[in-house]
């Protein structure tokens, strides 16, 4: 599982589909639930962006 979740084309999917939810969620979603959706995708989108960052590093 650990080999999936690492794999480019899937934290690519984390973070192009959770940075989209965090941009559209307080508009989408009112009130504290919104921003806190924005919050929690945001973490996550920033996860797989940085992961995408470290491996990019240790290939080259």
């Amino acid at each position: 599982m650990k080999a999936l979740l690492s794999s480019r084309p899937v934290l690519w999917f984390l973070f192009l589909f959770n940075l989209t939810v965090a941009a559209v969620a307080p508009f989408a979603i009112d009130g504290t639930q919104g921003l806190m959706t924005s919050a929690g995708m945001g973490i996550v989108s920033l996860g797989a962006g940085t992961s995408l960052i470290r491996s990019r590093g240790q290939r080259a």
